[in-house]
């Protein structure tokens, strides 16, 4: 098999561009392609996320990972957009999301339109996904990993200070960074939190193959959610749970490699998706 090689691409969206990659070890012939996204503070160059998209291209799929236009972050992944980010939404992030699926089966990011499309989503991103995939029928495969089950994330409390302040402040621990959100997700969600955003109703709806992957020992959303999206799913859906394994799967190691724990969540979805995708 060709070694995959990758390639950049930008796609408009409700906030700037969508930055996508695409990885593929053959630009010609038309294979099934899986969409990767990130989550909440997430981008497509951190952590798991490139090994992933390897991953995924060495076994014979076109990778497609992409950052949402209002993740506020550039191709070098730096957060040099952090009005973008102030201003995200679940809905707009679900408008960019049909423009990547859209761009990818219609073979407008430099390969084929490909056989069957999956999706896999990380965390906030694997709740957008369920969204996705349940509107969406030619996403044929989904796995989430720590995928949120609500988009209630926040107290009475925590949205009253928000709304008298017009804002809440998020420290992003890698760089130090201190990122504004205004009330614009907030609104969002009291618009269409019981019903274009709800994310259990959407995956007893969904008719594709779900695989739910999740750390038993995730502090940031824990495994009842994921319990909680299996309940809901009922047939369609398979549960993983991995012992010990935190929120991002202790991700990848710069030197060591892959863990255990991301190891077998890659292979899993792997497995999915060349059972689930022709």
């Amino acid at each position: 098999m060709a070694t995959p090689a990758l390639t950049r691409h930008r796609l408009p969206g409700y906030l700037g561009d969508i930055l996508v990659d695409v990885r593929t070890g053959d630009r010609v012939r038309p294979r099934p392609a899986v969409l990767v996204l990130h989550g909440f503070k997430g981008f497509k160059d951190w952590g798991m996320f490139p090994p992933l998209a390897e991953r995924l291209a060495r076994a014979g799929f076109t990778a497609v990972s992409f950052n949402l236009s209002g993740s506020g972050v550039d191709d070098a992944g730096e957060f040099t957009f952090p009005e973008r980010f102030a201003h995200a939404t679940y809905s707009g992030d679900l408008g960019d999301i049909a423009r990547a699926v859209e761009a990818v089966a219609n073979g407008a990011l430099g390969f084929p339109s490909p056989t069957s499309i999956g999706f896999l989503g990380h965390s906030r991103g694997g709740g957008l996904g369920v969204l996705a995939a349940a509107a969406e029928p030619r996403i044929r495969a989904l796995v989430t990993w720590a995928a949120i089950s609500d988009v209630h994330r926040y107290s009475p409390e925590e949205v009253a200070a928000w709304r008298a302040r017009g804002q809440i402040d998020i420290v992003n621990t890698r760089t130090g960074q201190v990122l504004p959100i205004l009330t614009d997700v907030l609104d969002d969600v009291i618009r269409h939190g019981s019903t274009l955003l709800d994310i259990r109703a959407a995956g007893a709806r969904l008719e594709a193959p779900w695989l739910i992957a999740h750390g038993e020992s995730d502090l940031t959303v824990p495994a009842a959610e994921a319990r909680a999206l299996h309940a809901a799913a009922e047939a369609t859906a398979e549960l993983m749970l991995v012992p010990g394994a935190g929120h991002t799967f202790e991700a990848v190691h710069p030197w060591q490699g892959p863990t255990p724990a991301f190891a077998a969540v890659a292979d899993a979805s792997v497995a999915w998706f060349g059972r689930h995708l022709r």
